[in-house]
């Protein structure tokens, strides 16, 4: 009787993962529509909405380099009916900021990672550099007068354009942009930036904006022409990754369910291939492992972050 007693809370819990989703579910994305981010988001919506039965729903909630995004599912009940598009970003602002009402790895359970997504350095077509070196050169000569332009302190192109003058020994200036900043850096506004290559294909393909080098270790088949910066600057990696978490307290077994999900989807020949469309490499394992990755992420950003001096508040 005793050991009845004790397994009866345990069975709505049980129940849940069985059951579950039995209404929509809200995955909340920090950034605007049309972003490398949300495409990919809207993907992996797609594929478990036709997989569980329930609409799976991209919640667009920029703003804050996506702490409000992170802050809003953090604080959302643990239910597994609202989560969060995880990406480098928020490894990024757990060194980047000192006042946030939430601890992203207190608060945010890892429950899957999605895919990997390489950068591009990026040049308007006008600059006079065809080539990293001969970039690099270009700013040796004339340090501080190139332009290098992000969506905002801290993101993605930002961080890696840091590093890349931290182990390049050049100095840019970081231009951050609230909005759009294509238009200046197809126009020569502004002359560099180093953007996720699900972003980029369409600017390569105006004829406005030219490649140098992307920020894997390796030549990327969607590009294959360009070649890693790493073949300049020995040791440079730096990809944006995503993936899917949710509050702390999500039932194991819901947390579970959606990572098996989610590993079916990165297996499945049509995902794989518009993942490989959009200039990325699925990314599939555990829970566990996803988490491990992330504070491997947050240790590496911190350094970066910690040398250049960037603050965001």
């Amino acid at each position: 009787m005793a050991a009845a007693a004790a397994a009866t809370p345990l069975l709505p819990r049980a129940g849940l993962a069985l059951d579950y989703p039995t209404r929509p579910v809200r995955l909340v994305v920090g950034f605007p529509a049309g972003t490398s981010s949300d495409i990919t988001a809207r993907l992996i919506a797609q594929w478990l909405s036709g997989r569980l039965g329930q609409q799976f729903i991209v919640e667009n909630r920029p703003g804050a380099g996506t702490n409000l995004a992170t802050e809003l599912v953090a604080h959302a009940s643990p239910d597994g009916y609202t989560l969060l598009w995880v990406t480098q970003t928020n490894a990024i602002n757990a060194s980047l900021y000192t006042k946030l009402n939430f601890d992203f790895a207190r608060d945010i359970a890892p429950v899957a990672a999605v895919i990997r997504v390489p950068a591009v350095m990026l040049v308007t077509a006008s600059f006079p550099a065809k080539t990293v070196p001969e970039f690099i050169a270009n700013a040796k000569a004339d340090p501080g007068k190139i332009d290098m332009c992000s969506p905002g302190i801290g993101s993605a192109n930002h961080v890696f354009g840091e590093l890349f003058q931290m182990m390049a020994d050049v100095k840019l200036v970081h231009v951050p942009y609230r909005g759009s900043w294509f238009a200046d850096l197809m126009s020569g506004q502004v002359q560099v930036t180093f953007n996720p290559v699900p972003a980029s294909l369409g600017l390569l393909k105006s004829g406005k904006v030219r490649a140098l080098a992307v920020t894997a270790m390796a030549r990327q088949p969607v590009l294959p022409d360009i070649p890693p910066l790493a073949e300049f600057v020995p040791g440079y990696d730096a990809t944006a990754w995503f993936g899917i978490g949710a509050p702390k307290a999500t039932p194991g077994d819901v947390v579970a369910k959606l990572g098996n999900e989610i590993d079916a989807g990165l297996a499945d020949p049509a995902i794989k291939a518009r993942l490989a469309a959009l200039g990325g490499v699925e990314f599939p394992g555990s829970s566990g492992a996803f988490e491990k990755f992330i504070a491997a992420e947050t240790t590496k950003w911190a350094k970066v972050i910690k040398f250049t001096n960037i603050k965001a508040d």
